[in-house]
């Protein structure tokens, strides 16, 4: 049986730059997932700068050539009223078909292990864990990192409460040409029972990804009539799909998408990304979130494989408090934020408030976003 000294499943975002860190501090690591690079995926396509220094020191740096420098954001309710104002650090636009991919080239360059494989069950035995990844395969493994996202067969099998609860939330994204949209802007745009980001990306195309209450969605028969029929009452988005051209065949789709509270620490496994904890897309850091995770899991998980005297439970009960003391006040201001955008009557009162006040709008972004990590 294969052992390593961590095994992680799912190369998003989280692990694969939890794969960098440790393979750099010299630790045998490998990276289940069962998807071949590169791959598009349901996101905001959105990198606050907070976690740029961070990368740039893994290997990855986010430029003007590979990036959309992002300094603008711009919000509108289900009317078309409107605000805009300045990101206090600004963010890169990056796809995750691109960004995913040039983390998962860094890895192989630097020797981490990938498996392209589907992880079926995770048990704890004897200080190790056995990783079964079908019926007839199996790895042992000292750490296991969970950064297998929003929603897994996994998180069945571990018996997370979370997964037991049904969620009413669906994700939608594709890519579009349209030549017309500002470069450095981020637009976060309300419709009945959702909302949507559009943002650059480094290829040109502008990333649609939105969230929608299945409510609201299950009334229409398909994406497209959705989009006709509930998405473009918005004026800025119907402007947007009626010039805009798809690049996409099909629209990428995610149901089940929930927001409820998950454990950052389950059975042992050390939780990153969306596994961890789902921010609301309108917050934008969701893709940066994942990132500081990753490194603060990875600090832990060396400082335990390092130092004999590091116990188990002390790398645990650390994570766990950095996670909450890093992303806990973010992700309750997502849930205010999101109750206040979908309500149509506090969301035209509140916009018509913060727009008299700059320094109001700058601290809610401030609460949402992190101070730049190195």
């Amino acid at each position: 049986m294969e052992a390593f000294d961590v095994v992680i499943i799912g190369g998003g975002l989280a692990g694969l730059t939890a794969a960098l860190h440790l393979k750099e501090k010299g630790h045998n690591v490998l990276v289940c997932e069962k998807q071949p690079y590169p791959h598009h995926k349901v996101c905001g396509e959105y990198v606050s700068n907070e976690v740029v220094p961070y990368l740039r020191r893994l290997g990855i740096p986010l430029d003007t050539s590979n990036s959309v420098s992002i300094d603008t954001l711009k919000i509108s309710t289900t009317t078309g009223k409107a605000l805009e104002t300045t990101l206090p650090l600004g963010a890169k636009g990056v796809s995750r078909y691109f960004l995913d991919n040039l983390l998962y080239e860094k890895g192989k360059s630097l020797g981490v292990a990938f498996k392209e494989v589907t992880v079926t069950a995770i048990e704890f035995k004897g200080d190790c864990f056995e990783i079964a990844l079908g019926s007839h395969a199996s790895l042992k493994a000292r750490i296991a990192i969970g950064a297998f996202g929003k929603r897994s067969n996994l998180d069945k099998h571990l018996q997370r409460p979370f997964i037991q609860e049904k969620s009413s939330w669906l994700g939608v994204k594709a890519h579009y040409q349209y030549d017309g949209f500002p470069e450095n802007q981020v637009a976060l745009h309300s419709f009945d029972g959702g909302y949507g980001g559009l943002s650059k990306t480094e290829s040109g195309a502008v990333n649609f990804c939105y969230l929608a209450h299945y409510g609201t969605f299950k009334k229409q028969k398909s994406i497209a009539d959705f989009n006709e029929t509930v998405v473009s009452k918005n004026p800025f988005l119907n402007r947007f799909l009626e010039k805009a051209v798809p690049l996409f065949s099909e629209p990428l789709a995610i149901a089940q998408v929930s927001f409820a509270k998950k454990e950052a620490v389950t059975n042992h496994i050390l939780m990153c990304g969306d596994s961890a904890g789902l921010i609301h897309p309108l917050c934008g850091n969701g893709m940066a979130m994942a990132i500081h995770a990753a490194k603060l899991a990875s600090e832990q998980i060396h400082a335990y494989l390092e130092n004999p005297k590091h116990t188990r439970g002390q790398m645990e009960t650390a994570y766990q408090k950095l996670w909450q003391k890093n992303f806990g006040q973010r992700l309750r201001m997502g849930r205010w934020l999101q109750r206040l955008l979908l309500n149509p009557r506090f969301s035209n009162l509140a916009l018509r408030t913060i727009t008299k006040s700059p320094y109001l709008v700058q601290n809610i972004i401030r609460q949402t976003h992190g101070a730049p990590i190195t």
